[in-house]
């Protein structure tokens, strides 16, 4: 998993950081620091690894509440990615109804890091599409994300 891998990067980072600046100090050994290091980078991966759990599984839940979905991920296209007043990842989704009647579109937006890890995922409703249009709604992080983030459509269902 994506996730660990980088999860376990960044322990041994710390880890190696404070054991390398505990040497000037007198107030706690070398191993007790990174120990402590090393747990509270556990600690914030296993938040990280829950927040990212729940909202897969919002987003699953929201999607299996679309009734006569058909794959629609071929008329969804996603802007740039960026963050919002409230430091959120935001993107635009536009969906194009090639349908002859109004339609609305349920999508799953992922967001990631450069390296491809998952950093969160959402669902966001494009409603009411009239027949040969475009509609557009724009999907926002379940939190603040850090680094450069990068949207892609997970799943695209029309109905």
């Amino acid at each position: 998993m994506a996730w660990y891998r980088s999860g376990a990067a960044l322990t041994a980072v710390v880890a190696i950081t404070l054991t390398a600046l505990t040497g000037c100090s007198d107030d706690s050994s070398t191993s007790s620091v990174a120990s402590k290091a090393a747990s509270a980078v556990a600690s914030i991966g296993a938040q990280a690894t829950a927040a990212i759990a729940s909202a897969t599984a919002e987003a699953g839940r929201r999607l299996d509440e679309v009734k006569n979905g058909v794959d629609a991920k071929d008329a969804v296209k996603l802007g740039t990615a960026s963050t919002d007043s409230a430091g959120r990842s935001t993107v635009e989704v536009t969906a194009d109804n090639k349908a002859d009647s109004t339609k609305s579109f349920a999508v799953q937006v992922e967001f990631k890091d450069t390296g491809g890890n998952l950093l969160d995922t959402v669902v966001v409703t494009v409603s009411d599409v009239p027949a040969g249009q475009s509609g557009t709604a724009t999907a926002r992080s379940n939190r603040k994300l850090s680094g450069d983030v990068k949207a892609e459509t997970g799943t695209a269902l029309r109905y």
